[in-house]
């Protein structure tokens, strides 16, 4: 019997695929961005493997139609050039489908990648943040972004020319984003974005250099990117994806989890 996804696993789902269009787009004009019946694409065609995005977007899914979404999505991965990541929101699966879903993305030639979390919460507005240690700097010149584009690389272990890639020339996140780089001294160390989607702020490609971690330096940066957006915008509610690691994080900023989120890649 199929359950009904709570309402924040869906507006999880739905905040990727609208953040993830005005992102891809912005980054490639001439993107592959799509809503096919179960199945979204938002593919930039980029080496920064995170602007090639599919994911299911069915709710209360089966395990016969997960199946031929998983079948719809690695074809469509497979007529691609760049490697991309597979989103699947596991509150989306009814109870069937859950437990199938790993032998069934293996069947349609997937292999796990890592493991994330939606998360999200009516916890805006927040305290201006301060640590003794930073000073932040929005992101408004190509050279902030080179350096906001070498966190990631360096927090993730991506190359740092694709992520640099990723990034460049964007007037995206020169104008709309509030994103910020957390300066110690002049060294950026961490790094958050917040951008404005149906009605919420949508956190965005948090990072922290691993040299610096367990500092509080992401989290307080996370605080500068959501009070900004906060201010400017008006908006109370913030959602955000995590990883397993970053996780632990944003409960203390005030976010909730709502549904695990399993990325995949195209086995070799």
């Amino acid at each position: 019997m199929s359950s009904t996804p709570r309402a924040e696993s869906v507006e999880s789902m739905q905040q990727l695929c609208v953040a993830w269009r005005a992102m891809v787009e912005d980054h490639a004009p001439d993107a592959d961005v799509r809503d096919l019946p179960g199945v979204a694409v938002r593919w930039g065609g980029s080496a920064f493997s995170f602007w090639n995005c599919v994911t299911l977007t069915d709710e209360a899914v089966g395990v016969d139609l997960m199946r031929r979404r998983l079948d719809k999505a690695a074809g469509i991965m497979r007529a691609k050039t760049h490697p991309g990541f597979l989103w699947v929101f596991e509150d989306l699966l009814d109870a069937e489908a859950r437990p199938a879903l790993g032998a069934a993305a293996e069947a349609a030639g997937f292999q796990y990648a890592f493991g994330g979390i939606g998360m999200a919460g009516d916890l805006l507005p927040i305290p201006e943040p301060h640590h003794p240690d930073l000073a932040f700097v929005r992101v408004s010149t190509d050279e902030h972004l080179q350096a906001y584009a070498d966190l990631q690389a360096r927090a993730y272990g991506l190359p740092v020319e694709d992520c640099r890639g990723g990034l460049a020339g964007s007037v995206l996140w020169k104008s709309k984003m509030h994103a910020y780089l957390a300066l110690h001294g002049d060294t950026p160390v961490a790094c958050a974005a917040t951008l404005p989607v149906q009605g919420r702020l949508f956190v965005a490609f948090v990072a922290t250099d691993p040299q610096w971690q367990r500092r509080g330096y992401g989290e307080t940066v996370t605080r500068k990117a959501l009070y900004e957006g906060a201010r400017t915008t008006g908006l109370t509610r913030a959602t955000l994806h995590a990883t397993e690691a970053g996780a632990p994080v944003y409960p203390r900023i005030g976010f909730t989890a709502n549904t695990p989120i399993h990325f995949y890649t195209l086995k070799d």
